[in-house]
């Protein structure tokens, strides 16, 4: 069996994860401050090399300015469900 991030369900969160970074106008060293984690934490969250769990991808709507539900629309919108 794959790894959760290799997994065919999980292709869509690393670029979504980028797009709300990038219109939030944040640099990945800017959203890692607000996550008070590592750049390479955040790029490798967006490339797909890191999995992101759920409490993660909270957080980084939260600072990237998105409203959980939105979010949640988002990616399922991003999955056709």
């Amino acid at each position: 069996m794959a790894k959760a991030q290799h997994a065919p369900r999980y292709r869509y969160l690393p670029g979504l994860l980028r797009r709300f970074r990038e219109d939030a106008g944040l640099t990945q060293r800017d959203l890692a401050t607000k996550l008070k984690v590592t750049h390479v934490f955040v790029h490798k969250s967006e490339i797909g090399e890191r999995r992101v769990d759920i409490a993660e991808f909270m957080d980084w709507c939260v600072a990237c300015g998105v409203k959980l539900d939105q979010g949640w629309k988002s990616l399922r919108g991003l999955r056709g469900i």
